[in-house]
Parts: structure tokens; C-alpha cells; sequence
């Protein structure tokens, strides 16, 4: 009995794997297999590509982006080839198609894995103070009413974020890939660090607890170290830093109030985040008097009557407002 296979090529037996053949097909491409050793061992090794293609597509482990790098790396090297005997033109048709067929698979599986690799994901903390971690087990502790914008996978050469109103900030080091805060008009740069960042009314502040820092606006750049800070106005290009007395940016995280030698108006900041209160200093010039005490548990009266008594001055409530003065 005489065969005609010339239909049987690689599209056909895509839609046969597929299971969208038509029945004739599906009977033709069966018989094509049974009728020759070549054809069988083509059938198998291509069942073989297709197989790990799928794989390739849905297995959740794989790093994708390092295989799409390495896919593309062997595309642009140079392959040296050994001698080999005359080919048939159609044997050489057959193993483009192969080749062509897996390109399409891994670039398919690519596209299909970074749809939602990109996807952006938000924190925001609302009215309390939460940590969470990052995917490159970074450590932030976002203070109330922050939001902190990052996507799914850190891809490309950087971790990049992008923060709204208060976080700390514990970076897993990595040298090779540096992890970026956007705020505001401000670029925030380290490879692995703790520090603190909060955003003012369009100013953006600094304070480093560990390594360094590089703090970045338009073209001028300054690294910060271990208690340093910087408070980057927004209508001052001036980049300048300062020590940082006290740990007094911590009380979010360590519930403690920690003053060293630190402004009144720095403490009521806090005190007014911490409590959710409105408390205002009546006389300018008490705004810069210095401080120095650690409160650690004691409510918001016992805190407001060691202020009285250090400065001599009254506190007085009016509705709601707390009036120093």
C-alpha cells in the first residue's frame, strides 16, 4: 500500500499534540509514525522539545529572567560546528522548525511569566504602624498613614521603590543590584543599610542608622553615615547634612522617645503623629529649647507634665488643642 505523508510536516504535528487535529490528521500522523523508524524518532524527539517547553512555560521555581538572558546569550555567541556529512535539505527544514518552535515557546513563556512579574504591589499602613517584607527580604516599617509602592519581583539592575510619608528602611545587602526610594523629588541610593525617610510637606528627611546612604536630587549628590541626616527642602536645592542627636525618628518602631540635646518642636512632631493630637507651641521662642530625656511607656499627660516642669511653662487644653506656653 502505497503512503502519501507529503502533508505530515511540524505545524501538523503542533495541532496533533495540541489535540486539535481532525480526525483524518490525527490517523495520518499516527500511521506517518508507525510506517518509519526516521519518522518515529522525530516524532519523539520533537514530543521531547515540546514537553520541556510546556515545563519551561508553568513551572513557578524558574528564574526568568537569568533563563531569558542565557537564551538570548547563546543566540548572539558564535557556535562553532564539527564536520558533518551532506544533510538532505528537507532534514535541514526539519531541524529549523525545531529550532524555531523552541525560540517561539521560551519568548511565549517569557512574555506569559513578566506579565505579572511587573505587576506593582502597595503597602499602606492607614491609621498603625506596620513592617512587612520586601521580596529581597528587605525589612520596612511604615509609620501611620504611609504607602509604600514596589512591585512583585525586583527585576533589571536595581530594586526599585517609591515611598509616601514615613518608613524604616533595613536593606538586604546586594552590591551588584541597589535598592532605589523615590520620594518626592528625591533619589534615595544604598546596597544594604537602615535608615529612616519621611516626607513633610514636600520636604523629604534623611537620617542613616547604618552604612551609608546616597542621597540624590536632580544632579547634586551627598552620601550620609551612621547619624547623619538631611532635610532636602523642596523650594532649596542645597543639599547639607547634619548629626543627628538622639534617636528620637525611632519611637514608631521602638515605642521609645529618645532626646539628646533635641528641639522641643521636633518632640511635639512625634508626640502629635504618636497620640493623634494637636498639640501647639504658643511662644516662638520656646520651638528651639533643647531636651534631653528618654520616655519609654509613659502616657501622653506624664510626657506633657515633664515638659511642663523642665521648661517652666504651663500646658493648657482647649478643645483640641494642646497649647505650650
Amino acid at each position: 500500500m502505497k503512503h502519501n505523508f507529503y502533508h505530515i510536516d511540524d505545524a501538523l504535528l503542533v495541532k496533533y499534540l495540541l489535540g486539535e487535529a481532525l480526525p483524518d490528521e490525527s490517523e495520518a500522523v499516527e500511521e506517518w509514525i508507525e510506517v518509519d523508524d526516521g519518522n518515529r524518532k522525530h516524532f519523539n524527539d520533537f514530543k521531547l522539545l515540546w514537553d520541556e517547553s510546556k515545563a519551561f512555560a508553568t513551572a513557578s521555581s524558574l528564574d526568568e529572567e537569568a533563563q531569558w538572558q542565557k537564551f538570548k546569550s547563546r543566540l548572539s555567541s558564535p557556535v562553532k560546528m564539527a564536520p558533518v556529512k551532506k544533510m538532505w535539505s528537507y532534514q535541514w527544514l526539519k531541524v529549523a522548525a525545531m529550532v524555531i518552535f523552541m525560540a517561539g515557546a521560551m519568548v511565549i513563556a517569557y512574555i506569559l511569566f513578566n506579565k505579572n512579574e511587573n505587576k506593582t504591589f502597595a503597602i499602606n499602613s492607614l491609621d498603625k504602624v506596620i513592617t512587612d517584607t520586601l521580596p529581597d527580604k528587605s525589612v520596612i516599617t511604615l509609620n501611620k498613614n504611609s504607602e509604600l509602592d514596589y512591585p512583585k519581583k525586583f527585576t533589571g539592575d536595581t530594586r526599585t521603590v517609591s515611598l509616601k510619608g514615613e518608613a524604616f528602611f533595613s536593606i538586604t545587602p546586594n552590591k551588584s543590584k541597589p535598592f532605589i526610594i523615590h520620594v518626592n523629588d528625591v533619589t534615595i541610593k544604598v546596597v544594604g543599610t537602615s535608615f529612616n525617610v519621611k516626607s513633610i510637606n514636600g520636604n523629604t528627611e534623611v537620617i542613616v542608622e547604618t552604612g551609608i546612604v546616597e542621597v540624590i536630587r536632580d544632579k547634586e549628590e551627598i552620601d550620609l553615615h551612621p547619624h547623619e541626616k538631611i532635610l532636602v527642602q523642596k523650594n532649596d536645592s542645597t543639599l547639607a547634612k547634619e548629626k543627628e542627636k538622639g534617636s528620637l525618628y525611632n519611637y514608631y518602631r521602638t515605642k521609645e522617645f529618645e532626646c539628646d540635646d533635641t528641639p522641643l518642636w521636633q518632640l511635639v512632631q512625634a508626640l502629635n503623629k504618636a497620640y493623634d493630637v494637636n498639640i501647639v507651641i504658643g511662644r516662638k521662642e520656646l520651638r528651639s529649647l533643647p531636651l534631653t530625656a528618654t520616655f519609654n511607656n509613659e502616657s501622653l499627660d506624664q510626657i506633657l507634665d515633664i515638659i511642663r516642669q523642665t521648661f517652666n511653662i504651663s500646658v493648657d487644653k482647649t478643645g483640641s488643642e494642646i497649647i505650650l506656653k
